[in-house]
């Protein structure tokens, strides 16, 4: 099997792949409850799964590396709970920032930065946005679950999309970390199954609410009918999407410049 994780990499190594135009995944997740029958390292282990997967999925077609688990993420909501670790927002933009720096240092140009928890989602966007003018790289904010959209979420019986410990999660979990899951009671557990609106004011607009306000146990969804056999497909599906998203040479081309020499009979400053 090609090797694709940076930490299991030696630094010539890397450098060859830099020189080749590689593609660094930088996944970015969380340390939060999961309810009673999840642990608390669900978000990170199956963010770094699905990017290891991707990465030998697109690495034929276009060389992919995946550096550890950026496992500090944004998770305030879950404090209640218990068991969460959380940072800041200025915290989490200067480490992301930091560590996009380091990687255009030595030669890497374009950057997925791959998300595995809903907390991080507004936070990557603005990211993007601040580094992206100026920092000499393409980068590229996704979330598999969005990425992937019906290729995974068709595979759930009990909800639309994925939640919070839910019959998505639990079914990958099952495949990643089986013995890490409590299925002992998974059939009376079930929790928050309106969850798609809790951060919702309004016809559209946005209201923080922490996660104690639509659970009880800090699950939201139903993990009942979880199986291994779903948890193997969705980590496929959301693989397949990433490597697709990498292999586009769409992604990373470089935005066309429309504007002509001037306007009002002045030239447009370059550069």
């Amino acid at each position: 099997m090609i090797e694709v994780e940076w930490q299991r990499m030696k630094a010539q190594e890397l450098r060859a792949l830099a020189d080749r135009g590689a593609v660094v995944i930088l996944p970015i997740a969380s340390i939060e409850q999961h309810g009673p029958h999840l642990p608390t390292m669900t978000d990170t282990r199956l963010g770094h799964e699905i990017a290891l997967r991707a990465a030998r999925l697109a690495f034929a077609e276009r060389p992919t590396v995946v550096t550890p688990v950026v496992w500090s993420g944004l998770s305030e909501h879950h404090m209640p709970f218990g068991g969460t670790l959380t940072i800041s927002h200025a915290t989490f933009r200067a480490l992301v920032a930091d560590l996009v720096a380091c990687l255009v240092r030595q030669g890497f140009r374009d950057i997925l930065i791959s998300n595995s928890h809903g907390g991080n989602m507004i936070a990557m966007q603005q990211i993007c946005d601040e580094l992206a003018p100026t920092c000499g790289a393409t980068l590229v904010g996704t979330t598999y679950v969005s990425e992937a959209g019906t290729d995974l979420s068709q595979h759930l019986q009990d909800q639309a999309g994925v939640m919070h410990a839910c019959e998505a999660e639990t079914s990958m979990m099952m495949v990643c970390e089986p013995g890490l899951v409590d299925t002992s009671d998974l059939a009376q557990i079930a929790q928050g199954m309106g969850a798609a609106r809790f951060l919702a004011a309004g016809q559209a607009s946005y209201r923080w609410r922490p996660f104690a306000a639509i659970t009880g146990n800090g699950l939201a969804g139903n993990p009942a009918r979880s199986t291994a056999e779903k948890g193997e497909a969705m980590l496929d599906a959301g693989a397949r999407a990433l490597a697709a998203l990498i292999t586009d040479p769409a992604t990373w081309v470089a935005p066309d410049d429309l504007r002509g020499d001037g306007a009002g009979g002045v030239p447009f400053r370059r550069g």
